[in-house]
């Protein structure tokens, strides 16, 4: 097995940004705390950086709230929040609610298996920006693709939205996964906001996304013309995801960071892996950022393939623990079968940790010639890289300073807002009379 070829050029940096003036911006969320996931460290890591380059940023986010810079505004966007109520989610309606639409809907939604957030999102959004007539220069929508976009692109505003990558991935590997019809219905139930998000994607006149597979992806799935769409690569903190020479690596220790209980996510195939490198290396053992899901398929395969006693699992730790997790790794794995950028694989490389990988979605791009890349889906082929890897220390070495340059050369969050603030000024521009006009319209 070798190192993965380079197919994939770097990212095209655009022109350089010259006197551009600083922008109002308004980045959208409809769930954007980091722990929830990926478009939580999106917003996160996205408007400091913008901030950075002198721009004013709020955040409109619903619940859970992010985690942002002190010169970031975060503005509250509430939502019932129904999936925190405790302990009886149906019981958290009340009388007031009923008086809204809005609130009627998400509960009912949530009631009969449905998921309404991105949709209730964008109503709340709308009725807050018109009550803020000319407050901002620009809306940054991240990945709500709410109907509420459509309004506000219709009203003369200046509409972006980051698609990361089409959810239908998400949606067909869990019905695919499923143990029975009625899991099936109730997936493609949870998941019926997609049809919304189809028609908004095909719509608006600004999308970007994070990378070439993930526009191949939007073009396939929700019908938008490839030429359309502008890729425009996530960022990963390089100042804070670095090496840490002073911690000592832990041998033949294995980590990954990842949702246990998503097939997306391919656990089990590294479960599987992780047997086989175990008759080769005994000492191997596997630490977990996240959780097991307790009584799911995962948990049933760690017990039956006799791994309880070499898998650790970890959640909830800080960002400066996760680096420190990473500083004592011998391998990080990404086992994903797809990903529409992955982060976690970023992540590892920019410490310093030698990676191996799935090709799965855009993990290819990501990764290029920095470390080992496997076919997605293939516990065998894992299982060799990670042996691989292990087993020969001047490998490892050259993959730790391969993929820590080639993440702050390509992939830090400086040049992802650079990015951003150049199409941003290309987009207003064709609007800006429009956008004048917006708040006579809203």
């Amino acid at each position: 097995m070798q190192l993965a070829q380079d197919r994939f050029p770097a990212p095209d940096t655009g022109p350089a940004t010259t006197e551009q003036r600083p922008l109002r911006i308004a980045l959208l969320g409809y769930r954007s705390h980091p722990h929830v996931g990926g478009q939580g460290i999106y917003l996160k890591y996205l408007s400091r950086a913008l901030v950075r380059r002198g721009h004013q940023v709020d955040v409109l986010s619903g619940p859970p709230y992010p985690e942002l810079d002190p010169e970031v505004r975060l503005i509250r966007i509430p939502s019932l929040d129904l999936y925190a109520a405790m302990p009886n989610h149906i019981r958290a309606l009340r009388w007031h609610h009923l008086k809204s639409f809005t609130d009627t809907f998400e509960w009912w939604s949530m009631a009969t298996g449905g998921f309404a957030e991105p949709y209730t999102f964008g109503r709340r959004v709308v009725r807050y920006l018109q009550q803020h007539r000319g407050a901002y220069d620009i809306i940054h929508d991240n990945q709500s693709l709410c109907y509420g976009l459509l309004e506000l692109q219709k009203a003369g505003w200046p509409v972006v939205a980051t698609v990361h990558h089409p959810i239908t991935r998400d949606r067909d590997l869990a019905v695919a996964d499923a143990h029975s019809w009625g899991h099936r219905l109730l997936i493609r139930r949870w998941y019926s906001f997609l049809g919304m998000q189809q028609k908004v994607v095909r719509r608006l006149r600004h999308v970007v996304t994070v990378s070439e597979c993930s526009r191949r992806d939007i073009a396939a799935e929700f019908g938008r013309s490839q030429h359309l769409t502008q890729v425009i690569p996530n960022g990963v903190d390089t100042e804070l995801f670095q090496p840490q020479p002073q911690i000592e690596r832990v041998p033949f220790r294995i980590m990954t960071t990842t949702s246990s209980d998503q097939p997306l996510k391919g656990f089990g195939v590294l479960l599987e892996a992780l047997r086989r490198v175990r008759e080769r290396l005994p000492e191997a053992h596997l630490l977990v950022i996240g959780k097991l899901q307790e009584g799911g398929r995962n948990q049933k395969l760690l017990k039956e393939l006799g791994l309880e006693h070499c898998v650790t699992f970890r959640s909830g730790i800080s960002d400066q623990e996760l680096v420190e997790e990473y500083a004592r790794a011998s391998v990080a794995v990404c086992p994903s079968l797809y990903e529409g950028f992955g982060l976690p694989a970023a992540e590892a490389m920019s410490c310093g940790v030698p990676l191996v990988s799935s090709n799965g979605g855009a993990l290819a791009e990501v990764v290029g010639n920095a470390g080992v890349l496997v076919p997605a889906g293939d516990s065998e082929a894992l299982a060799k890289g990670i042996c691989q890897v292990l087993s020969n220390r001047v490998l490892a070495q050259a993959m730790m300073q391969m993929g820590r340059q080639r993440i702050t050369q390509e992939y830090c969050w400086d040049r992802v807002a650079e990015r951003l603030t150049d199409f941003y000024h290309q987009i207003i521009p064709t609007l800006q009379s429009d956008s004048v006009a917006a708040g006579a319209n809203l």
